[in-house]
C-alpha cells in the first residue's frame, strides 16, 4: 500500500482516474444524441469537476518527482490508453491498424521525453 502512495506512483493512479472521468465528460454523451446539448454541457461540467479533483493534485504531487514535460507526457499516454479502451468498449468503434501505428509513434515520442 505504501508503494501506491509514493510520489512516483500516486500521481499516475490519480491521472488514470482523472482521464476516465475526462473521457466520459468529453465523449460519453455521444451515445445520447437525443439529450439536449445544454443538459449534456451541464452534466459534462459536473463530471469534469471530479476530473479536476484528481488531475490538479496528481500534478502537484507528481511534480515532486517528475518534470512538467514528463507529467504532461504521462498524462497524454494515459489519455490515449483510456480513450482507446473507451472507444472500443463503450462506443463500440473499431480500432484500426492506422490507429495502432499512430499510437505507437506517439509512444516513441513519449519514450524520448523520459530518456532526457
Amino acid at each position: 500500500m505504501r508503494v501506491l502512495l509514493s510520489p512516483s506512483i500516486l500521481p499516475i493512479l490519480m491521472l488514470v482516474a482523472s482521464n476516465v472521468f475526462m473521457t466520459f465528460a468529453w465523449y460519453g454523451h455521444l451515445k445520447f444524441t437525443k439529450v439536449p446539448l445544454i443538459a449534456v454541457i451541464l452534466v459534462s461540467w459536473g463530471i469534469a469537476l471530479v476530473e479536476y479533483c484528481f488531475a490538479v493534485p496528481a500534478n502537484r504531487i507528481g511534480h515532486e518527482v517528475y518534470s512538467t514535460a514528463q507529467l504532461k507526457t504521462i498524462q497524454e499516454v494515459i489519455t490515449l490508453t483510456v480513450f482507446v479502451a473507451f472507444s472500443v468498449l463503450y462506443l463500440k468503434e473499431p480500432l484500426t491498424w492506422q490507429h495502432l501505428i499512430g499510437f505507437a509513434l506517439i509512444a516513441c515520442g513519449a519514450a524520448l521525453i523520459f530518456r532526457a
